[in-house]
């Protein structure tokens, strides 16, 4: 049952993917853009650990988290770039 599950959680981040890759190429404004690219790193997440979990290894949790951490400090940074201009004070 948990590798049906499992291949029904790699279409549906497949599809959702897709469309956030819609949406970055797409966006109206640059506001879009930067929305779509954090959820795509979220998706990824998403993925990275549906592999840990079709694939039993820990190792694939550890990357999840590493990501995570990377996909935040690059959103603050996007951010901050487009309120300020300026991303180092």
């Amino acid at each position: 049952m948990i590798g049906y599950a499992v291949i029904f959680g790699f279409s549906c981040l497949v599809l959702a993917l897709a469309l956030n890759l819609w949406r970055l190429l797409k966006g109206p404004s640059a506001g879009d853009r930067i929305v779509a690219l954090d959820t795509m790193v979220i998706n990824s997440i998403a993925l990275i650990v549906l592999i840990g979990i079709a694939e039993a290894s820990d190792t694939y949790f550890e990357a999840a988290l590493l990501l995570a951490m990377v996909g935040f400090i690059g959103t603050v940074a996007y951010c901050k770039f487009m309120l300020r201009g300026d991303i180092i004070e």
